[in-house]
């Protein structure tokens, strides 16, 4: 059985979770993720597995 994980949703999980336990981290969090999506919509979702 073969499992693959994306990055994105992952990064999406944690970031709801962190904004659930610690609201305050809200502007944080969405800035990283931006950027994170950000750079694998530049260098592409392939070279990262």
């Amino acid at each position: 059985m073969n499992l693959y994980l994306s990055i994105g949703p992952l990064v999406s999980l944690i970031a709801g979770i962190l904004i659930l336990v610690v609201p305050r981290l809200l502007n944080y969090i969405v800035a990283i993720y931006l950027i994170i999506i950000g750079l694998i919509g530049l260098f592409g979702h392939g070279s990262i597995r």
